[in-house]
């Protein structure tokens, strides 16, 4: 299907398409790991301020929103989004949002999230302010400036860093006002899950890309390792999760996070098999069961 045919059925209002260009299926991406890592925090204080909650949620929305509306418009400028992309439709490239409306966009919701930083570096020193500062301004090099992160294999390692370990554990730090290795080691496992998506990204994209310059993970590797690694990163939160009840035995109420384990199976086994359009399905499917790992994560931590 051309872009010019999905247009025709894209949605008509101007909410939806700011919606669309958002991708607000990827949102939970980083709000999963503000919410562990503050129900962690409860787990050890027995409280949480719920405002910073509230705030830390709003500013990892907002870096991630930036991020996505920003990488619209510079896919759509370099050419890199055609007529022939498997993924769902980009506003900038239908010609449905200006590319400079998209970008004027993701600048506001990075100022949005810097004044947000701003507040929380007040409660919580100079490590946030440099955690915030790092993340927004990474997230902005995602798709910008002469070698964009998105153009490189370290895509991954940028998930997981700043989509897993730094908002899990800045979140936890900012209701702590101290850093557990143990609020890292269950960053690394949202993370894990978080890399497993833009590695199904980059899978299904992987032609096109290659077209473009890009040297993802994905086209570096070929398609077998791939395999192997889209199965490392779904089935290793478990073992860090593992890790985690051995190292900190206090925290054996994360064991309800084992239960989705059969999911992440599956999950490696569609994968093996995916072709073409069919990971778009792997894609939301992975975001998904990261969200039922968290929550069952989250539920150990606030119910036993």
């Amino acid at each position: 299907m051309s872009i010019s045919d999905r247009a025709l059925g894209a949605p008509s209002s101007s909410l939806r398409l700011w919606l669309a260009a958002i991708r607000p299926k990827t949102l939970s991406m980083a709000v999963v790991p503000v919410i562990t890592g503050s129900a962690l925090a409860w787990s050890i204080q027995g409280q949480i301020n719920p405002v910073i909650l509230l705030a830390v949620v709003a500013a990892s929305m907002f870096i991630q929103a930036g991020t996505n509306l920003y990488n619209d418009a510079a896919d759509f400028q370099s050419g890199n989004d055609s007529p022939a992309r498997l993924g769902p439709p980009r506003m900038s490239a239908m010609g449905l949002l200006s590319a400079r409306q998209v970008k004027s966009a993701s600048l506001t919701a990075f100022i949005l999230a810097a004044l947000l930083g701003l507040w929380l570096s007040w409660i919580g020193g100079w490590p946030i302010l440099l955690l915030g500062s790092i993340s927004i301004l990474s997230g902005y090099a995602y798709s910008a400036g002469p070698r964009p992160i998105s153009y490189t294999p370290f895509g991954e390692v940028f998930v997981i860093a700043f989509f897993g370990i730094a908002a899990t554990g800045g979140s936890y730090y900012l209701q702590a006002g101290y850093l557990s290795p143990s609020a890292l080691i269950i960053g690394a496992a949202l993370g894990a899950f978080a890399a497993a998506v833009l590695l199904t990204n980059n899978t299904r994209d992987r032609h096109e890309d290659k077209l473009s310059g890009r040297k993802t993970l994905a086209i570096l590797c070929g398609r077998r390792p791939v395999t192997g690694i889209y199965a490392f990163l779904v089935l290793a939160p478990y073992l860090l999760l593992a890790l985690n009840l051995y190292a900190f035995p206090g925290l054996a109420n994360l064991w309800p996070g084992f239960l989705s384990l059969p999911l992440s199976i599956l999950l490696a086994l569609r994968f093996a098999r995916a072709e073409a359009s069919a990971y778009n399905q792997v894609l939301v499917q992975t975001a998904q069961t990261q969200l039922v790992f968290a929550l069952l994560v989250c539920l150990g931590l606030l119910a036993f």
